[in-house]
């Protein structure tokens, strides 16, 4: 039966695909995709407190792949409110900031149940607020952005899209005989061609990606920004989602999946290397500038986010708040962090963490020199 984009593809093959997915330049691929997701697994140690990924790297993802489904935001904006979301009043923030909370908790709910069915359902409706179960009634279809007119019908009846998730559940998690990596490239693919939800299939795909990575043990903490690589070549990325499904072109899909592993890998591991060298820098620094209130716990706060506030340190219980006032008006005098006002609220940027995290450059200035 041809594929016919305007009906309910409810002949979508389960897997694994009868294609060949493991031709040599995808295993030579993997090969390369694996050593250097090893490298950033490795990496990511190199700073023993994680809060201080955890709570960065996912706003880059967060940002990224809501920019793919055309919510668009700044960094800027993100980090501002990424630890007073309920101040944010700008409903793309809002909802930018709920992919890096369902990214988080889903990643929390890896110790209780691998990567399904149950963990989609929860990723989707954190990100989309609302209480989304999988689609029951018919009429879903995906225009292309440029044309407009219809260029997928995913499958339809709730049935059905059980059926065919449970298929794909199955071969994540049970289909061992095949490398990590191809199963995550052949279960993205699955995923959005099965289109379970209303809206917010592609995000929380690209979130089920990395929890996968996670559950794989092949990264300790949730912090890959796949969808970097995905938006820098975003017309590639639908254009081979599109020919896997009318073609059977599962080859070009899963190097550009591999690809994008690799690709990503290599630019993390050379980002948290840069953020250890600023951290081990701005700790010296504080210490032979600030050594009555210098702690490496005061340092490590404003690298948690580039954005700090009082009740931050309050929280981490460094000092009290007026302490706490004190102390980070002290970093400002140094030239470490600025002073700004949200409201009646003092906050504190840390400009060149903010730089180092949003741009492509790792190299940092020195802070000002004592006088």
């Amino acid at each position: 039966m041809s594929f016919d984009r305007n009906k309910p593809y409810n002949v979508l093959p389960e897997l694994p695909p009868e294609a060949n997915i493991e031709t040599k330049a995808i295993l030579k691929r993997c090969i390369n995709a694996g050593r250097a997701l090893a490298e950033l697994k490795t990496a990511g140690e190199l700073i023993p407190n994680q809060a201080v990924l955890i709570n960065t790297i996912p706003i880059l993802e967060a940002n990224a792949s809501s920019e793919i489904e055309n919510i668009v935001t700044t960094t800027d904006s993100l980090f501002r409110y990424s630890s007073a979301e309920r101040e944010a009043r700008d409903p793309a923030v809002k909802e930018t900031l709920r992919y890096r909370t369902a990214l988080y908790e889903g990643y929390k709910s890896l110790d209780k149940r691998p990567v399904c069915t149950a963990t989609a359902v929860s990723v989707c409706r954190t990100l989309r607020n609302i209480e989304i179960d999988i689609r029951k009634v018919p009429g879903t279809a995906i225009a292309g952005q440029v044309s407009g007119g219809i260029i997928y019908t995913p499958p339809e009846g709730e049935n059905v899209i059980r059926e065919k998730l449970a298929n794909w559940e199955k071969f994540i998690n049970e289909s061992e005989e095949f490398d990590p990596l191809i199963r995550l490239a052949v279960m993205h693919y699955q995923f959005e061609a099965i289109h379970p939800f209303t809206d917010g299939n592609g995000r929380t795909g690209r979130i089920l990606n990395i929890l996968f990575l996670v559950q794989q043990d092949l990264l300790g903490i949730p912090v890959l920004y796949l969808s970097r690589f995905i938006i820098d070549n975003k017309t590639r990325y639908y254009s081979l989602l599109r020919n896997v499904t009318e073609e059977g072109e599962w080859e070009p899909w899963i190097l550009f999946i591999l690809e994008a592993i690799e690709d990503t890998s290599r630019w993390m591991v050379a980002k948290i290397r840069a953020i250890s060298r600023l951290l081990g820098y701005t700790c010296d620094y504080v210490q032979n500038r600030l050594p009555r209130i210098y702690s490496r716990e005061l340092v490590e706060i404003i690298f948690t986010q580039p954005y700090c506030r009082i009740a931050n340190l309050v929280e981490a219980r460094i000092v009290r708040r007026q302490t706490a006032s004190s102390y980070l008006k002290a970093l400002v005098d140094i030239g470490v962090l600025r002073e700004f006002k949200i409201g009646r609220e003092k906050i504190f940027l840390h400009p060149k963490f903010f730089n180092l995290l949003t741009g492509d450059d790792n190299s940092f200035t020195e802070y000002p020199k004592a006088e």
